[in-house]
């Protein structure tokens, strides 16, 4: 199981990419796209072309995980559209995104601080 925390390092590329990728495809698009390590255990998300459905990648000690959601109707309408809004997407964010909402749009409870 994978459970997004809000300590994830979560990547989200903005541009559809090709499906046929397995892991090792996925792995080496985000040393090539987001130059970084993918057995960071960063979370990285991919969509396809047609926006239609979204892959997820991540290392989790032991091996990596990767998942697929296919809708069964639409796109996913609030994707970000360029890679400059992708950047710093929140874990809560990436659960509305998930669901096909709008994470740019949601009225969420600010993030907690610690007391001093």
């Amino acid at each position: 199981m994978i459970a997004i925390t809000p300590q994830m390092k979560v990547r989200v590329y903005a541009n559809g990419i090709d499906f046929r990728n397995g892991i090792d495809g996925l792995a080496q698009l985000c040393r090539v796209y987001f130059e970084e390590d993918p057995f960071s255990g960063a979370l990285f998300l991919f969509r396809n072309k047609k926006a239609s459905a979204v892959k997820i990648l991540v290392y989790d000690g032991q091996g990596f995980w990767c998942c697929q959601k296919r809708l069964s109707k639409g796109k996913f309408k609030h994707w970000p559209k360029d890679q400059t809004s992708a950047l710093g997407l929140a874990a809560k964010e990436i659960s509305v995104l998930l669901f096909n909402g709008d994470p740019f749009g949601s009225r969420m409870a600010s993030e907690w601080k610690k007391v001093s």
